[in-house]
């Protein structure tokens, strides 16, 4: 508590330094007291006498620094026009050093645009010359009032080119950041989509194969028992099957970044389950025939996971909507790409208000053709070859290369 209160204070205090008009005038006062050095330490009776008037001249050259960053090119103005009322009128004790007028045109250059900036600098450096004539005439004068000058011209200059270069790294890391957080944005939502199409994968899936077979039992319980059992036996083995499934994806939503990946998860679904997926299919009643198409081959994971969704949510959409007595599950796989086709005998796809099929129905369709542009492919839909049915056609390039499989 004692830490954050000293660190709340600290804060606070800082606040009113950041102000640009406490700064100047701080500055003012600083430069104000050097100002008042010669006029109360003891002078020599030859010297100008110091008095209140040339004190009061003295510091109406120094006030104007108070809106230094407002109007440069005015402020140096009003102090070098001070400092020559100054010298021709009261002529009283002085600094050696023109601390008001270094002030104002390091400001000059540091915040006035080149237009105004370059002529008012040659203008101030011009003045010294006759300046220092009419002071001591002497050289090593000249040349130390040059450079003096001009270093404040060039510490103006490089603050200007310090702050421009740290505007221009914040805004740097103010669009790297918004960059990062849009992609961060984006990879979420196509995370959830990906998510969102294995859930209805799933879901979809075994709940229509859980339907078919329950519709189906007490048929076959009344009229042949064996068919009831079995159909009992995949009723409970699809559900536990979506079960371990879905659990697998929990975990992999739940899972740390660096904790261990468990030994139970499944791997994903591959070419080689596309036979069971048929058969648990056919085991609801629809006669399904798998053929394939080229030396079988071994692809990436992601690959085989995509080809099974597609076949997976195909045969769904068929179990659910088309009422159709076969289909044909057809992968073929060649040199450079991979085509899924799915064709069914039932009742075509949906029609809209204009006769044409409807396409917007349902996520299944969205998500097979999510899954195809995923992997740079695209996905066709509609009737059958001769016009009946349905056909889902997905076809996608091979990115990477697979390697064939013995026997």
């Amino acid at each position: 508590m004692a830490a954050r209160c000293s660190r709340h204070s600290a804060s606070r205090l800082r606040l009113p330094l950041a102000n640009p008009w406490v700064v100047d005038a701080a500055l003012m006062l600083l430069v104000q007291a050097a100002e008042t050095i010669p006029f109360v330490v003891p002078r020599a009776p030859s010297l100008p006498p110091a008095t209140w008037a040339s004190y009061g001249l003295t510091t109406l050259g120094v006030l104007p620094l108070l809106w230094r960053r407002r109007a440069p090119v005015t402020v140096l103005a009003a102090v070098l026009a001070a400092q020559v009322l100054y010298r021709f009128t009261l002529d009283g004790p002085g600094q050696p050093l023109p601390y008001n007028a270094l002030v104002a045109l390091y400001t000059v250059a540091e915040l006035t645009p080149a237009r105004w900036r370059i002529p008012v600098g040659a203008g101030t450096l011009v003045l010294i010359f006759p300046s220092v004539a009419l002071n001591s005439g002497e050289a090593r004068e000249l040349l130390f009032s040059l450079f003096l000058f001009g270093a404040a011209y060039g510490f103006g200059r490089l603050t200007h080119t310090r702050k421009a270069y740290t505007a221009a790294l914040e805004d740097r890391a103010t669009q790297l950041e918004r960059a990062n957080r849009i992609e961060a944005e984006q990879a979420a939502a196509a995370e959830r989509a990906r998510i969102a199409r294995e859930m209805h994968d799933i879901l979809s899936h075994a709940v229509s194969l859980m339907v078919v077979q329950a519709e189906a039992g007490p048929v076959a319980v009344r009229t042949a028992p064996e068919r009831a059992e079995a159909a009992f036996e995949v009723i409970s083995e699809t559900g536990r099957d979506a079960m371990t499934q879905l659990r697998r994806m929990l975990g992999v939503l739940r899972q740390d970044t660096g904790a261990p990946e468990p030994a139970s998860r499944r791997p994903m679904p591959a070419l080689a389950d596309l036979p069971l997926l048929v058969e648990q299919v056919a085991s609801g009643g629809l006669a399904v025939d798998y053929v394939t198409v080229g030396p079988p081959r071994s692809l990436p994971p992601a690959t085989e996971a995509t080809v099974y969704r597609i076949v997976q949510e195909s045969l769904t959409n068929v179990v659910r909507h088309a009422s159709a007595e076969s289909a044909t599950v057809r992968v073929e796989l060649g040199a450079e790409t991979v085509e899924v086709t799915v064709t069914d005998n039932g009742r075509g796809a949906p029609v809209g208000s204009g006769g044409r099929p409807d396409r917007s129905t349902g996520h299944g369709l969205i998500g097979l053709r999510e899954r195809a542009a995923a992997l740079g492919g695209t996905a066709e839909t509609g009737p059958g070859p001769d016009g009946t049915g349905f056909r889902v056609r997905v076809r996608f390039p091979l990115a990477d290369v697979f390697t064939e499989v013995d026997g």
